[in-house]
C-alpha cells in the first residue's frame, strides 16, 4: 500500500514556474514507476510524465516535452515535476500517481494522490 500526497500547487502567471512535490508513505516507493497526471474541467485525465523506479527511463507527453521535467528521489521518498514556461492550458489539477509496470495510461496506476490545483494566468 502506499498513499501519497501532492503539493505545490498554486497561481502563476503564464510564462513562470512552478515545482510539484509527491511525498509516498510506505517502504516500497523504490520499486514504483512514478507518474503524472492532470484533469482540467470537463476534460478527460491527461498522461504527463512518468519515471521508472531507479530514475533510469523518463517518459514524457508531448505537450509538455521539453517544459515538464519529472525526477524522483527514492531516499526521500518523493517524485517532483517541475513545470516551466507555463501557459494557461496547463490550468488543472495535478496528480501522482504509482504503478508496477512502465506506463502512461491511467487504468494501470494503482495508487494515486489527492491532487493539487495549478491555475495559470494570462
Amino acid at each position: 500500500q502506499v498513499q501519497l500526497v501532492e503539493s505545490g500547487g498554486g497561481l502563476v502567471q503564464a510564462g513562470g514556474s512552478l515545482r510539484l512535490s509527491c511525498a509516498a508513505s510506505g517502504r516500497t516507493f523504490a520499486r514504483y514507476t512514478m507518474g503524472w497526471f492532470r484533469q482540467a474541467p470537463g476534460k478527460e485525465r491527461e498522461f504527463l510524465a512518468a519515471i521508472s523506479w531507479s530514475g533510469g527511463r523518463t517518459f514524457y507527453a508531448d505537450s509538455v516535452k521539453g517544459r515538464f521535467f519529472i525526477s524522483r528521489v527514492n531516499a526521500k521518498n518523493t517524485v517532483y515535476l517541475q513545470m516551466d514556461s507555463l501557459k494557461p492550458e496547463d490550468t488543472a489539477v495535478y496528480y501522482c500517481a504509482a504503478t508496477d509496470v512502465d506506463s502512461r495510461t491511467s487504468h494501470e496506476y494503482d495508487y494515486w494522490g489527492q491532487g493539487t490545483q495549478v491555475t495559470v494566468s494570462s
